[in-house]
């Protein structure tokens, strides 16, 4: 068993293989949280203390001057009830108060893993995982609570949602809805977020938790580029090898909230979930609303074993479909080599020229459809504009199939143009406020998804274009955020605040269908490359274009800070042409290749302007990769360096037995008189005998964990290195 039911202190205590999370309901009715961490023993409730407190008044009906729920942990906070803190709920009643005192009621414990109507959510079989599902009712307004517990024991994973129900008479309105908190009773602690921006996504930012909140998160529609929604709760002295720490992942693809305080006294708080401006959710009697599931796993060893929890349970247990285990085909990009500027010939142009490089599959990018020959037209048109190509579909798909290459197209489904057919019939179904001139983002505008019909329609579309050819690869991209957001869809002014979270269900429903109908499809995620990189989009997309940026040295840092989360076989990585359309900078083909292998790898480049060495030299990157593509998409990850601060980036792949490992490393600084520079190995073992596959020389694990590899002294930019480790005897 992995949870565990303490009817005499009315203590919950989940467990994993090497965690405990534990929770009281207490005998005024509150839930109250425990501990969560390092496998413990035994009851925590006596770390809670009680004291007059003085302003941190009693909630109702509790006549005791030392409870107050302002002080202690819990569970699932409410707005309403004395607690000042943030909150995981806000509810605004009939009258206008935002008031809910949930208290306990009663609970189920079940095997299997829940899962959540509409929603992405990870997944296990009943041997892996059991759900604990807490009712809370507030009995004023008959708004009731399910608290959702999966715990997956064997993964050390535990995941939180909830399910908000209005069982009263009148409407209420969820203003802010948290799928998790999590309260420290001692200890100081930094929060680390991933932002950035469009083309540097996702780089690492650690604060310490003060005094005062600290928010991250989204209002664009999407998870964004700006801020992942994904955080680690950290002890200051924790490193990638050592020291306690918390993960926090929101499998959702919308807009999020983040937000984490010290209190007066010296507790943390950290919650993860739905609210912030523009999120109003009305519930009738009888309606519910599910708060999109957020993953927890700790490590008390460190960012590198957090790391790999994570990637594991993305891997296995969010991740669908046969791509989520297979090795996934190395794949060139029309883009980078002729933008909206192709027909048919070009396409096939490519796709002999990649067949003659040892390329698995060619893909026609956007411009393909409709009147689409810039990004100012065309979006909704998703009829294939045979003039353009100077063929029909299944007649390009063909000649490409005849070639040995597999065929994949870019498809932009929830985007629509002005300047279209689709527009000009249905311009009511595109987002607007009436009255008002729309703003426009790369003159484009969003399809309202919230609507049945308009997803339907699309849908249709999109299917009649994969009907007409063998289609193996789709790229589903989205280049702007949601603003003017309006749907005449929903009944009334309230319901508007619930347009952006209909609208990511819509999204998902549309997927759903689609790799329902298409299974052996392999969809790649993008929204202007890594602004929608999250857990909710790979339930669908088990691999996600990283950023748009291909520049290989800012590929090093974007990828660095992506591994926290996320494993590299979600991270779409290519080599690029150069000069670096994106940066202007000069990077070798060796480089360039040693930094896309750590992701799913592909190319974005005219390979007719490639030298001989350098086609030969594509062949040979291409078998290196196909040799080391199970360990790189399934062995465990350890990133050897901190390219933000460090003169190199550096990270390795270890095979699950430790018996093979792959090495990685860029210089991304050089400079005269150049210092040796040394780099650590990780997860080996310690003794046992390796063999570099190119020199030949044998090292003991140890000596490589602890005293490291050797990098030579050489002139030249951003140089690189990749070794290869075999095991070639165990215990000496």
């Amino acid at each position: 068993m992995a949870i565990y039911f303490d009817s005499e202190n009315q203590i919950f205590t989940l467990e994993s293989d090497h965690t405990s999370y534990q929770m009281k309901a207490d005998d005024k009715g509150f839930l109250l949280h425990l501990y969560y961490g390092k496998k413990i023993s035994g009851a925590m409730d006596y770390l809670l203390s009680y004291y007059d407190r003085g302003f941190s008044g009693s909630p109702a009906g509790v006549m005791d001057r030392t409870y107050s729920m302002d002080v202690l942990p819990q569970e699932y906070p409410t707005a309403g009830t004395g607690d000042f803190r943030r909150c995981a709920l806000v509810v605004k009643n009939g009258d206008g108060s935002e008031s809910c005192d949930l208290r306990y009621v009663s609970h189920e414990i079940r095997k299997g893993k829940y899962g959540l109507k509409g929603l992405p959510a990870v997944y296990a079989s009943c041997e892996e995982a059991e759900t604990l599902e807490i009712l809370l009712e507030d009995q004023a307004s008959r708004v009731q609570v399910k608290l959702l517990y999966g715990v997956l024991e064997k993964e050390d994973i535990i995941t939180r949602s909830a399910l908000i129900s209005n069982q009263g008479e009148g409407r209420v309105i969820i203003e802010k809805a948290a799928s998790v908190c999590l309260d420290y009773l001692t200890g100081d602690y930094d929060l680390i977020s991933f932002c950035g921006r469009h083309m540097m996504e996702r780089i690492p930012r650690r604060v310490q938790i003060g005094y005062g909140n600290y928010t991250v998160g989204s209002r664009r529609g999407a998870s964004s580029h700006q801020y992942n929604p994904a955080v680690i709760v950290a002890r200051p002295d924790t490193t990638e090898e050592a020291g306690g720490c918390c993960g926090m992942m929101f499998v959702y693809s919308g807009n999020f909230l983040c937000e984490a305080e010290k209190d007066q006294f010296n507790l943390t708080r950290v919650v993860m979930g739905l609210g912030g401006e523009g999120f109003h959710y009305p519930l009738e009697q009888g309606e519910e609303l599910a708060v999109p599931e957020s993953v927890l796993a700790y490590s008390g060893q460190g960012f590198g074993e957090l790391s790999n929890l994570f990637h594991r349970c993305i891997r296995e247990h969010i991740c669908r479909g046969k791509y989520s285990r297979e090795i996934r085909p190395v794949l060139i990009n029309s883009w980078e080599m002729a933008y909206f500027d192709f027909d048919g010939d070009t396409i096939c142009g490519l796709a002999k020229e990649a067949s003659g490089l040892g390329i698995d599959m060619v893909v026609m990018d956007d411009g393909w459809f409709g009147k689409r020959d810039d990004d100012n037209s065309g979006l909704g048109d998703w009829r294939v504009n045979e003039k353009k190509l100077g063929c029909t579909l299944k007649e390009l798909t063909e000649k490409v199939n005849e070639m040995g290459m597999k065929f994949g197209i870019w498809i932009e489904p929830e985007m629509i143009s002005r300047d279209s057919d689709l527009y000009r019939e249905h311009p009511d179904w595109a987002m607007q406020i009436p009255g008002r001139e729309p703003g426009l983002a790369r003159n484009q505008l969003v399809l309202d998804f919230t609507r049945t019909e308009v997803r339907e329609h699309v849908f249709e579309q999109i299917c009649r274009m994969l009907d007409q050819g063998k289609i193996d690869y789709i790229k589903w991209d989205m280049n702007r955020s949601l603003s003017d957001v309006f749907s005449a869809n929903m009944p009334d002014r309230d319901s508007q605040g619930k347009v952006v979270y209909e609208y990511v269900l819509g999204v998902y429903d549309f997927l759903e269908k689609l790799i329902r109908r298409y299974p052996d499809i392999l969809i790649e995620g993008c929204c202007g490359g890594g602004g929608r990189f999250d857990a909710g989009m790979l339930y669908y997309t088990p691999q996600i274009w990283c950023s748009d940026n291909t520049d290989a040295l800012d590929r090093v840092r974007i990828q660095y800070g992506t591994s926290f989360f996320y494993p590299a076989s979600a991270v779409g990585s290519h080599v690029s042409a150069v000069p670096n359309h994106q940066t202007g900078r000069n990077i070798s083909l060796h480089t360039r290749g040693v930094v896309a292998m750590a992701g799913t790898f592909g190319y974005e480049l005219d390979p007719g302007k490639l030298t001989e060495e350098e086609k030969q030299q594509v062949k040979d990157q291409v078998i290196e990769y196909k040799r080391h593509a199970e360990l790189i998409s399934r062995g465990y990850y350890y990133r050897l360096s901190n390219p933000l601060r460090d003169v190199c980036g550096a990270w390795m792949f270890v095979s699950k037995d430790g018996s093979r490992a792959l090495v990685s490393v860029v210089m991304l600084e050089n400079h005269g008189n150049m210092p040796v520079t040394y780099v650590k190995l990780k997860g080996l073992k310690a003794d046992a005998l390796y063999e570099e596959a190119g020199s030949k020389k044998r090292f003991y694990g140890s000596a490589l964990m602890e005293a490291g590899i050797v990098l030579p002294v050489e002139r030249g930019e951003y140089l690189s290195y990749q070794m290869e480790f075999h095991m070639v005897a165990e215990n000496g």
